[in-house]
Order: C-alpha cells, then structure tokens, then sequence
C-alpha cells in the first residue's frame, strides 16, 4: 500500500514521502496513529493544501523536543529495587518503569515506546546505559543507577 507520511518516521521516510509500506503497517499503526495517510490523488491535493501547516507542527514538535533533549542529555536516573543479597533484582526495571521514573522526575512528554534498553530489561543493581528517543531526529543518551533494597 501507498502512503503519504505526515510527519517523520525512522527508517522510513520524511514529511511528504509518499511510501509503500505492508498493508497491515498502514492499516494497524500509521494510518490509526495519524502518522500517514492512503496515497490517493485527492489526498495527494489535500497534502499539498496543508504543507506548510504541517511543516511547522513538525518544526514545533522538533524544537521542542531538542529543547527536552538538552535537559535530558547525560541524565542520572536513580532507581531503588528490591534485590537480594548476591545484588540481582526481584523482577526487573523495565521501559515502563524508566518513563514512569522520568516523569516523575519532570519529564513529562516522555511514554515508555521512547525508552530503548539496549541490553533488554535491568535484572541487576549497578549503572546501565538506556536511550530517550524523543523524536525521529533528537535520541539522547541517559544512565540508569539502580539501587538494590535489601528485604
């Protein structure tokens, strides 16, 4: 299926691409989440009406993202888990737990589908590295500390 992106998308394509894509991507995630929209010739004009509408919410939503990103750049998130003695978790520190922790720590914007873990899901007390992507352009490198609670 043709789609026309409506804004950004990693590995993708950029504002006004018109793409193919598997149907059920398009049916399921981009079309639903208003990231593109079918490729048709009346949608095509109406694209074009909008441009430079929807070049500047792009612009907006990157600026504003930046301007998290340089807040958020090099951050050190501490955490405090149950753990046992030998220092391995009860469960695990997962995306969830990260962006509830952020928030709480006044980054709001960020949702736990901005969270990159590359080594999968914290099972250990220490320092681990973790990723905000806050937007297709602005990615940003965060620590995780994770403190072991003794039960």
């Amino acid at each position: 299926m043709q789609v026309i992106l409506l804004e950004k998308v990693s590995n993708l394509g950029n504002l006004g691409e018109v793409v193919r894509v598997r149907d059920g991507y398009a049916r399921n995630y981009l079309i639903p989440q208003k990231i593109a929209r079918r490729a048709t010739e009346t949608a095509l004009k109406e694209f074009e009406a909008r441009r430079a509408e929807l070049e500047k919410q792009q612009a907006e939503r990157l600026a504003a993202a930046q301007a998290t990103g340089e807040k958020l750049n090099g951050f050190q998130l501490g955490m405090s888990q149950k753990a046992g003695v030998d220092g391995r978790l009860f469960g695990s520190v997962t995306t969830m737990d990260i962006a509830a922790a952020l928030q709480e720590a006044g980054f709001a914007g960020v949702v736990k589908s901005q969270v990159r873990l590359p080594d999968g899901a914290i099972k250990a007390v220490g320092e681990f590295p973790a990723q905000v992507a806050l937007h297709a352009d602005v990615v940003v490198d965060i620590t995780v500390n994770v403190a072991g609670e003794m039960v």
